[in-house]
């Protein structure tokens, strides 16, 4: 029976046809501006490592003086050069990276190619591996490499194929601030969504942390040797001395620090490591201020930064407020169409059909109408996000329907008809059929 009234329900949509594009369209339009905005909140808040996520690790360390009067809201997202050099010389974990975002002039050494700007990291060896980036051409610098601060450097397959078209780009040369840096590996176009590995604030700059790839890592050795300009938040608690030696020497916090932890190991190990260079760090008259020391995985470091906004869950509440209107009307206009089919109803009373067979027959003509709505809301909402990529960059990453919110847009079209069916279609059960056959 079932088959029978959704093909009933399909026929039905050629009756009353102003009512049912109004239906149509109404759940349509509901549909697409909630899944619009969900399809975006869905993506910040997605697990950009799932496979690890747990066991990729960063820290905080409050290092203001003891008497400092900030709350949590000056409380360092960063690290100081000097915690990231005594963690990384600690050798904890899997692997680990220090970082900071970096960013220059690029001069290519090809003829007909001008200078540019490129936007960049400093890394250590590990952080590829750490992050699963898988490489193109050649592969991560050496680990003598990060210890003699060699001139070398990864870059992007886009830069890669900006710098050198389609030849090997394995030991070309480039120049980037001025100091000359040789190739030693090219990444597959490689994204973290969101980049979870370098947010400040919700992102670099204060964005959501969604740009694309970097254009070229170096390792981190080297762009403190060379003193290669920070591309992000620099948080000084107290004066430093002028330069960038000053810098490094101070407290100032502008890097981040990140540990993979062995697959089934215990993060209780991590946490003793940590209080153990915290007490180290306190005998030295450093890290004095309250609970010094906080770790975070992958989704807990997210949650900190704030990626996903209050802005955004607003905006995401405020369009499936929308879409409850939407389904309003959508009563209101089953109602219409389905009481105007009153003396059809008793027909089919009279010949025997059961208030469960006529209940059970609107329904599902309302979760077809549902199903109908659906294509047109995936084609609005896939408009929107359209609408959406255009206007920058970060919200081009975000705007992409994946499908599991397809099949979640058609899930909620359908049940969307069916819940604004139950009222309409409750009243048709009602209708009285020796009223109807003595009206006809």
């Amino acid at each position: 029976m079932f088959g029978y009234y959704v093909r009933l329900g399909l026929r039905q949509l050629r009756r009353s046809p102003v009512l049912t594009a109004l239906v149509i369209v109404t759940l349509a339009v509901g549909v697409a501006a909630s899944m619009s905005t969900l399809t975006v909140l869905y993506m910040m808040s997605s697990d950009p490592i799932p496979q690890k996520s747990d066991r990729i690790l960063t820290l905080t360390l409050d290092n203001a003086p003891a008497d400092s009067d900030g709350g949590e809201e000056y409380r360092p997202r960063g690290l100081s050069w000097i915690d990231v050099r005594a963690l990384r010389e600690g050798g904890f974990g899997l692997r680990r990276s220090g970082l900071y975002g970096t960013g220059g002039i690029v001069e290519p050494q090809k003829e007909g190619v001008k200078n540019f700007v490129g936007d960049g990291l400093a890394v250590d060896r590990d952080f590829f591996a750490m992050m699963d980036a898988q490489f193109a051409q050649g592969a991560a610098w050496s680990a003598d490499d990060d210890r003699n601060e060699a001139r070398v450097v990864v870059i992007s397959d886009t830069m890669a194929e900006k710098l050198y078209g389609r030849e090997n780009s394995i030991g070309r040369t480039l120049k980037f601030n001025g100091n000359e840096l040789r190739v030693v590996g090219v990444l597959h176009h490689w994204k973290m969504l969101p980049r979870f590995y370098l947010l400040e604030n919700g992102g670099r700059g204060g964005g959501p942390g969604l740009a694309d790839q970097e254009d070229l890592f170096i390792p981190l050795s080297t762009a403190i040797a060379t003193e290669q300009d920070i591309n992000g938040n620099v948080s000084c608690q107290a004066d430093a001395e002028p330069g960038f030696k000053g810098l490094i020497a101070s407290e100032c916090t502008f890097l981040h620090y990140w540990v993979e932890l062995p697959e089934g190991s215990d993060r209780r190990q991590w946490r003793e490591y940590l209080a153990g260079y915290v007490a180290q760090q306190q005998q030295r008259g450093r890290l004095k201020r309250p609970e010094p020391v906080r770790d975070y995985d992958v989704l807990d470091w997210l949650s900190y930064v704030g990626v996903v906004d209050d802005d955004t869950r607003l905006q995401t509440l405020l369009a499936f407020g929308f879409l409850t209107v939407c389904l309003v009307n959508t009563v209101g206009l089953l109602l219409a169409k389905f009481t105007a089919r009153a003396g059809e109803i008793g027909v089919r009373r009279a010949l025997g059909a059961s208030r469960a067979q006529i209940f059970a027959q609107y329904l599902i003509e309302a979760g077809t109408l549902g199903l109908v709505g659906s294509v047109l809301g995936v084609a609005l909402a896939y408009l929107m996000l359209h609408i959406m990529a255009t206007q920058s960059p970060d919200l081009e990453a975000l705007a992409r329907m994946d499908t599991l919110m397809l099949v979640t847009s058609v899930l909620l079209s359908v049940a969307a008809a069916v819940i604004a069916g139950l009222l309409p279609t409750w009243r048709a059960t009602q209708v009285v059929p020796a009223l109807q056959l003595k009206s006809q």
